[in-house]
């Protein structure tokens, strides 16, 4: 493997140079030229002559305002990152002896005047084998070149002659430094760095749903949001009609990971957190442990069924239908059968009901026709909207309201053990109750499980759209009920789902993924798993390992190929405020983010210290910038957000603040895998024995 650097980039030169860096920077001011033309031709374009009418027009405007942000030049985003020589024209026959091509490989497509392409889109077939082949497999390729850039400038690149058998396989020396590059601002992409089996698991197909098991620095967050970039560009149309979802843990880590997919090119994709889908009813109040883990219990599903269908009352009395001078009877036998046969078919009850005055209606159409008159399908509406019909209906199937349902289940202790009975203990259910029952659903002080609750009701009432792909991050944190709620949204669709089993912190955290997948309705799913971290230094992920068969025996250790020698440093102190202030100010030397990240009850007084000390910092899911570099992090908040150096102040107190033992090193565990550059862990009281 060849490098060559130039870190002071050269002024203009002609393209003809015998520089080869010169060669390239050319390629690339010509590439952002031609990024230019093309978008001044979407703004030119005039549409006035091309709409039917403004609806169209409407449509049409606002698919080329989203082509021209599409198409805008980010100074400081590399325009193309690697170059493929082929040996051969692709999709030639070798024997033919067709020249070979070459490719620039960048974030998006970039094509000339004449329509040639000057930067082929990361995702286009042709581009696979930058991140695939080797020297085993070479796929053709002659010679892979990794660039490299400072800011927005070009200032070195890097050979991988893949045929060549002389040549030996090395690790990039420009992929390391571009892993390692310091972070300040939000998640950016890795769409340079992608290793192998990242890119098996991107460019899976959008009909089988994938999941991923990644331990900390494995890149499971990245691969699921280049997933979906993947998938936009190779299924663009039928996505743009079923949409696209990621789903986090919370506001924090959304924002976070929000300038990921615009970066590539993509702006349509929407993010939500479990609680933005299931935003029903207001939630203003918070459950106890155990009713917590019983409202997230899958089983409440058929609680909640068994409630739903208990508004079906089985007719006792005929409908009798006036039309003009004749009067039509269906008998209560026969009204009773068309009921029981809406309830065997279990189609959701709003469904039901919409179906049954017409059943009924048909019911009196077969005595019409019997008696010699020939009704069409408008008298078989107007009969369904009898008043005598629609009264009978209202009475055998009234209308349900979700919240109000669940209000009941969780006031009345009579009607909870009716529908709970054989599926919930009288404890479980004990748990469920209200002490001190609300009037009504507004005044209700609503949990977040209460809320997914209602959106289970609201789904046996009537069908939740499904959308046509569904990211799910941070999975392993939801309960039950949660991946169902997720799991409704892409009944029709594809999902792909990214977790850390060793990183669950909720009471209910997944088991295995096989059950999170069967309540997420995705049961056949392909399980992959993520085992070569590339984010944190190997010191920091062993050190971090040491809690694994305390938290997730069995579990696969991560094993970093990052090593970095002084990247781990473990302080016993006295003074705990102190020693966290010089540690926090001896990292701010260096370049990059820093976290500091402590137990929730301990950032009070952290905070307090760092505002004495005159010591600017941010909250998680504010930007950092490079005046403003240190971000005070509650532990409860860290999941998923990453930091060049990490400060951890007092472990024993992160796992203290749990409600056991297990969720409170889980919680350490992920406190300590956030950096990438350094951790220093401070603390006066004793280290949990199992770091010792």
């Amino acid at each position: 493997m060849q490098a060559h650097d130039q870190t002071d980039p050269a002024p203009d030169l002609a393209p003809d140079t015998a520089d080869p860096l010169a060669r390239e920077r050319a390629h690339l001011t010509a590439s952002r030229a031609a990024l230019r033309a093309m978008r001044a031709d979407a703004e030119a374009l005039d549409i006035r002559d091309v709409t039917a009418n403004w609806v169209n027009a409407a449509v049409l405007e606002r698919q080329i305002d989203d082509r021209i942000k599409a198409l805008a030049d980010l100074a400081h985003t590399p325009l193309f990152f690697g170059r493929l020589d082929y040996l051969h024209a692709p999709g030639a026959d070798q024997a033919e002896g067709a020249d070979g091509e070459q490719f620039y490989i960048g974030r998006r497509h970039v094509h000339d005047a004449d329509g040639d392409p000057m930067v082929i889109d990361w995702r286009a077939p042709v581009s696979q084998p930058f991140y695939r082949a080797s020297k085993k497999d070479p796929m053709d390729i002659a010679l892979r070149r990794r660039f490299g850039y400072t800011g927005g400038d070009l200032t070195a690149y890097e050979d991988e002659h893949l045929s060549d058998p002389a040549e030996d396989e090395r690790a990039s020396r420009l992929l390391q430094r571009e892993i390692e590059r310091p972070r300040v601002g939000p998640m950016r992409d890795i769409v340079a760095t992608i290793q192998p089996e990242q890119d098996e698991i991107v460019r899976s197909g959008l009909g089988g749903s994938v999941c991923v098991q990644g331990g900390p620095g494995t890149g499971k967050t990245a691969v699921g949001l280049h997933r979906v970039a993947y998938l936009l560009y190779a299924h663009r149309e039928r996505l743009a009609r079923t949409g696209t979802l990621v789903i986090g843990p919370n506001a924090s880590f959304l924002h976070y990971i929000e300038q990921v997919l615009p970066a590539l090119g993509e702006l349509e994709v929407k993010q939500a957190t479990v609680d933005d889908l299931v935003a029903h009813v207001e939630v203003r109040g918070t459950d106890d442990t155990a009713a917590a883990l019983v409202k997230g219990d899958a089983r409440m599903a058929e609680v909640l069924r068994r409630a739903v269908r208990s508004h079906v009352t089985l007719p006792t009395e005929p409908v009798m239908v006036v039309r003009g001078s004749r009067r039509w009877r269906v008998p209560a036998y026969e009204l009773e059968e068309i009921v029981r046969e809406l309830l065997a078919r279990d189609i959701r009850y709003g469904a039901a009901r919409d179906a049954l005055p017409q059943r009924v209606a048909h019911a009196v159409l077969v005595r019409m026709e019997q008696a010699g008159e020939a009704p069409d399908d408008r008298v078989q509406d107007a009969v369904a909207r009898n008043p005598a019909v629609k009264a009978a209906v209202k009475a055998i199937w009234p209308p349900i309201d979700p919240a109000k349902l669940v209000l009941r289940l969780l006031s009345d202790a009579e009607f909870l053990a009716e529908h709970a009975e054989g599926v919930l203990d009288a404890d479980e259910q004990k748990a469920l109750l209200w002490t001190k029952p609300p009037r009504s659903v507004k005044s209700a002080k609503w949990s977040a499980a209460d809320a997914v609750l209602i959106d289970e009701a609201h789904d046996l009432v009537s069908r939740t759209p499904s959308l046509g792909h569904v990211v799910l991050d941070e999975a392993q944190d939801l309960s039950p009920m949660q991946y169902r709620a997720v799991g409704r949204r892409c009944t029709t669709g594809s999902a792909t789902v990214l977790g850390d089993l060793a990183q669950g912190t909720t009471p209910w955290a997944t088991r295995s993924w096989a059950e999170a997948l069967g309540h997420l309705g995705k049961a056949d799913a392909v399980v992959e798993e993520l085992t070569a971290g590339f984010r944190v230094p190997r010191e920091v992920i062993a050190y971090a390992s040491r809690l694994l068969p305390a938290i997730a025996p069995g579990l696969t250790e991560v094993a970093s190929v990052r090593e970095s020698p002084g990247s781990l440093a473990v302080r016993e102190v006295a003074d705990l405020d102190a020693a966290c202030l010089e540690a926090c100010t001896e990292s701010l030397r260096r370049e990059g983010s820093i976290g500091l990240i402590a137990a929730d009850a301990r950032v009070p007084a952290l905070a307090q210290a760092l505002t004495a000390a005159g010591v600017t910092y941010l909250s998680p899911g504010e930007e950092t910038t490079p005046d403003t570099r240190l971000t005070l992090v509650p532990a409860s908040l860290a999941k998923g957000l990453e930091y060049d150096y990490v400060v951890l102040d007092e472990p024993a107190a992160v796992v203290d603040g749990e409600p056991d033992e297990r969720t409170g090193l889980r919680r350490l565990y992920v406190a300590l895998t956030r950096a990438v550059s350094g951790l220093i862990v401070v603390h006066a009281a004793p280290l949990p024995e199992q770091l010792a």
